[in-house]
C-alpha cells in the first residue's frame, strides 16, 4: 500500500490549481506596495537631485521585505480560490464520493506550506535583515548626491581640501551656475577663479566643474626668478580636476538595529550579557511570521469550501480580518517585548497561539460537513437574527397602520 502523504493525480492537481492564483496574487501585493512607495522614493531621489535611475535599486532593496507581508496573504488567497474552484466545478464532491477526506486533500497544500514557512526562515531571517542594511546604504547615497541643494546663492560655502567656492546664480537644476567664484589654498600658493558661467557635470571619475569666460589668478607663495609672485590667465572654456561630488557621511556598520540582525546574531545577541529583550522579541517575532504557513491551509481550505453555498464573500473578509489582525497582534506583541513590559516569548506566540486554535477549530468542525464552518454558521445566525428582526418591524407596522 502507498503511504497516505504518497503524492498521486489529484495531488498534482491540487498544485496546479494553487500555482497561477498564487503566482497572480503575489504579483498584484508585490506591485500594489511598491507602486505606493516609488512614489516617496521618486519624491526623495527628486529632493536630493540623484540620477531616476537609483530608484529601481532602493524599489529592489525593498523586494525582501514586502514579498514578506504578501507572501501569506497570497498564500491564503491561492488556497481559497483553488477550493472554491473544485467545488463550483464539483470536483470536491466526487473526491469525496471516491473516499478522499478533507484532510488528505489538504496534504499537498500542508507540504507546500511546510516548504514556504523553510523559505520564510530564511526570507526573515536573512534576507531581509541584509536587505533592509542595503536599502540604508543606498538612501545615504542618495541624500548625499544632491550637494548643492544645500549651497545658498551669493554665500561662501568651504567644500573642503582648501576650496571655498560661491555663485551669484544657482539654476533650478543646481547643475548650471552664474557669477562663480572659487578660491583653492594649496602648499605653493593660492589660486583665484572666476567665471561667467560654469556646470557640474557628473562623469566616471566624479563630478567636474566646467567654466566658460573666466579668469584665473595664481599666487604664489615662492616668487619666481624674476621676482614676480602673481600671474593672470583668461581663458573661454575650462575646467577643474577637482572632484565636486559630496563626501558621503559614514553609515553605522550593519546590526545596530535589531531589524538589521540575522536569526543567528539574534540568537548570539540575546543571550550575550543576561537576556536581552529586544533581540529576543525579534528573534520570536521573525520565528512565528514563518510558522503561520503551515496554519493557512486549515483556515483557508474550509472558508474556500464554504463558496459552494454561495458565501463565499464572509469567507474572504474573515480570511482578510484573521491575516491582518495576526499582523498586527504580532507587531504589538514585538513592541511589548522590546520594550520589556512582557517576557518577549510570551507576548509574541500568544497570538500565534490564538490563531493556530482558531484555524485548527475551524478546520476540525469543517471535517464532519464539508462546506460547513463556524464562520458561515455565525454569518447565517446574524444573517436570521436581522430577517428576524425586520419581519417584527414589518409587523409592527402593519398593525399600526
Amino acid at each position: 500500500m502507498r503511504p497516505w502523504f504518497a503524492f498521486d493525480r489529484l495531488d498534482r492537481y491540487a498544485l496546479r490549481l494553487i500555482a497561477g492564483p498564487l503566482a497572480l496574487a503575489l504579483l498584484a501585493l508585490l506591485l500594489a506596495q511598491l507602486l505606493e512607495r516609488l512614489l516617496r522614493l521618486f519624491d526623495l531621489a527628486a529632493s536630493a537631485g540623484a540620477q531616476p535611475s537609483i530608484v529601481l535599486v532602493m524599489a529592489a532593496t525593498l523586494v525582501p521585505h514586502y514579498l514578506g507581508l504578501a507572501l501569506p496573504m497570497a498564500f491564503t488567497a491561492a488556497i481559497f480560490m483553488a477550493a472554491a474552484r473544485m467545488c463550483d466545478d464539483n470536483e470536491l464532491d466526487v473526491m469525496l464520493v471516491t473516499g478522499r477526506s478533507i484532510a488528505r486533500i489538504t496534504a499537498p497544500y500542508f507540504v507546500l506550506a511546510v516548504l514556504l514557512a523553510m523559505f520564510s526562515l530564511y526570507l526573515y531571517g536573512q534576507l531581509q535583515p541584509l536587505a533592509r542594511y542595503g536599502y540604508n546604504v543606498v538612501v545615504n547615497r542618495v541624500l548625499q548626491t544632491g550637494w548643492d541643494s544645500r549651497v545658498e546663492e551669493n554665500r561662501f560655502v568651504d567644500i573642503g581640501q582648501g576650496v571655498t567656492f560661491t555663485a551669484d546664480v544657482i539654476g533650478n537644476d543646481g547643475k548650471s551656475l552664474r557669477g562663480v567664484f572659487m578660491e583653492q589654498r594649496d602648499a605653493s600658493g593660492e589660486d583665484i577663479l572666476t567665471a561667467a558661467q560654469g556646470r557640474l557635470v557628473p562623469t566616471p571619475e566624479g563630478l567636474r566643474m566646467r567654466f566658460e569666460d573666466g579668469l584665473v589668478l595664481r599666487v604664489s607663495d615662492a616668487p619666481k626668478e624674476d621676482g614676480t609672485a602673481i600671474s593672470l590667465s583668461r581663458f573661454v572654456h575650462g575646467a577643474t580636476e577637482r572632484d565636486f561630488s559630496p563626501k558621503a557621511e559614514p553609515l553605522a556598520e550593519r546590526g545596530g538595529s535589531v531589524r538589521e540582525q540575522t536569526l543567528a546574531e539574534l540568537w548570539h545577541n540575546m543571550h550575550q550579557n543576561g537576556y536581552q529583550t529586544k533581540p529576543a522579541a525579534e528573534f520570536h517575532n521573525r520565528l512565528a511570521r514563518a510558522f503561520i504557513f503551515p496554519l493557512l491551509p486549515l483556515l483557508a481550505l474550509p472558508l474556500g469550501m464554504a463558496s459552494k453555498r454561495g458565501r463565499r464573500t464572509p469567507g474572504v473578509v474573515f480570511a482578510t480580518v484573521a491575516l491582518l489582525g495576526l499582523d498586527h497582534a504580532l507587531q504589538l506583541g514585538t513592541s511589548l517585548g522590546q520594550s520589556g513590559r512582557l517576557p518577549p516569548a510570551a507576548a509574541v506566540w500568544t497570538p500565534f497561539v490564538v490563531f493556530a486554535a482558531l484555524s485548527i477549530w475551524i478546520f476540525r468542525r469543517s471535517l464532519a460537513w464539508p462546506g460547513d464552518n463556524p464562520v458561515l454558521r455565525a454569518v447565517m445566525a446574524i444573517e436570521a437574527l436581522i430577517d428576524r428582526t425586520r419581519t417584527r418591524a414589518n409587523r409592527r407596522t402593519v398593525r399600526a397602520s
